[in-house]
């Protein structure tokens, strides 16, 4: 009962000094509205990343030959450092054989989803039909079908098949795009099933035949629209072909300098990274020049938003100092009310209120005071950070942990800054405080 009646007092006092009491509050607002903001946009900012390297494949793991260091290599029994000069590509036997890749399936079954492997031919040309003069290019590059059925859902197959380098290896067949059957062949994409085409390969202009299997999806490079194209025939598309043709085309040996191991949906790639490491490392334990190290997206996107966390947590924390500001403005304002007042307390203490009565009665109203302007500071600070977010083209992810501290630290403010007065007008003498004029 004490409470509402303390509740009914803070009420009026406020609202009988609106002015006073807004600018009393304003810190307050001003401190939490600016720390629920720049939260909101950190968070919104980091989801972001987060999604858009998800899409990049934040579960692949790349596995990748690399040269030793100086300090891998050993030295002599007296410690002298032996160098020597390495080749600056491995030779065939440095290469990642497939059956290493089979002992490493082996041994994580159930932490790995598929492997990808992929050779790049390089760019080739190909002569547009009804104009000798003008030639279209395209990337050449084989996958394994694991490969070519992860590719994002923006080049999904619209007609035919991927090619499988199973079924069929060795074979000139490709899948195309949408774009390539309208600037090389012409016609319906649908009707490109089975048609051929011929491409000069390299610099030597080696000519390839290959027969159209499948049509994917063309998506415009966002990069590439941004600054604009000389003409449509310049933008070039992705052919995909088997991967031992692509080998064979590339004159390429039998083994990898490189290859992605997708992880299962439920493993830990951040830790999973550097076991995968280990275990190829393992085979070129007695290898001079070569070893194998491997990376992900998702330790990068770890140590990205981890950074974005720390940004915000700086600038919030310089932010959170107008909250200090604000305390200190709601001691002044109580002190001046405790002063204005000094008749009532003397009045109230005369009649036989308690001390502990007086000292509540104004932490209530400074308590309140914080209140209304954390509440405001909230939705303001909200208001703001899907403001800015929607600005840099992001989710708004506003963070209820960043709220419901803001409100308790509202709170806090009220009680801790506004103790005082009150601790100073529960011990007024009643007599001194009835003189006062």
């Amino acid at each position: 009962m004490q409470l509402f009646e303390n509740i009914g007092m803070a009420a009026a006092s406020i609202k009988s000094n609106k002015m006073r009491s807004l600018l009393t509050m304003l810190g307050i607002i001003i401190g939490i509205a600016a720390v629920i903001a720049i939260v909101t946009v950190g968070n919104s900012m980091a989801g972001s990343v987060t999604d858009s390297m998800s899409g990049m494949g934040a579960g692949n793991i790349t596995v990748s030959l690399t040269q030793k260091s100086t300090s891998e290599q050993g030295g002599t029994a007296q410690g002298v450092t032996l160098r020597r000069f390495m080749d600056s590509t491995p030779s065939d036997s440095d290469l990642i054989t497939e059956e290493m890749v089979q002992q490493f399936v082996q041994a994580f079954p159930g932490k790995i989803d598929h492997i990808e492997y992929e050779q790049q031919v390089g760019s080739a040309a190909i002569a547009k039909y009804g104009d000798a003069d003008t030639t279209i290019t395209a990337q050449l590059t084989g996958k394994n079908l694991a490969a070519l059925q992860a590719l994002d859902e923006d080049s999904q197959i619209l007609y035919g098949r991927w090619v499988n380098d199973e079924a069929d290896a060795g074979r000139n067949l490709a899948c195309v795009s949408e774009k390539f059957i309208t600037q090389a062949i012409g016609g319906s994409a649908v009707n490109a099933i089975g048609k051929s085409f011929t491409l000069s390969v390299g610099q030597s202009n080696t000519l390839q035949t290959f027969y159209i299997v499948g049509v994917y999806k063309y998506t415009e490079d966002s990069y590439a629209s941004m600054f604009g194209s000389a003409s449509d025939d310049d933008i070039q598309t992705t052919i995909y072909i088997p991967l031992q043709t692509a080998k064979a085309i590339a004159g390429a040996a039998e083994g990898w300098q490189s290859l992605t191991a997708v992880a299962a949906a439920d493993a830990d790639v951040s830790s999973f990274v550097n076991t995968v490491g280990d275990f190829f490392a393992s085979y070129y334990t007695y290898n001079d020049s070569w070893t194998v190290s491997a990376s992900s997206l998702s330790s990068l996107l770890d140590s990205m938003t981890e950074m974005l966390a720390s940004v915000s947590l700086g600038i919030s924390a310089i932010a959170a100092i107008s909250l200090l500001v604000g305390g200190i403005g709601v001691m002044n304002i109580m002190m001046v009310s405790v002063t204005e007042r000094t008749r009532e307390i003397g009045t109230r203490k005369a009649l036989g209120a308690p001390g502990s009565a007086i000292r509540m009665q104004f932490i209530t109203e400074s308590v309140i005071l914080c209140l209304i302007g954390g509440a405001i500071g909230i939705l303001l600070g909200i208001a703001a950070g899907l403001g800015l977010s929607a600005a840099m083209q992001v989710s708004g992810k506003p963070s209820l942990a960043s709220i419901l501290v803001a409100f308790g630290f509202s709170m806090a403010i009220g009680v801790f800054f506004g103790y005082y007065p009150a601790n100073k007008a529960a011990k007024l003498d009643p007599i001194e405080a009835l003189r006062y004029e």
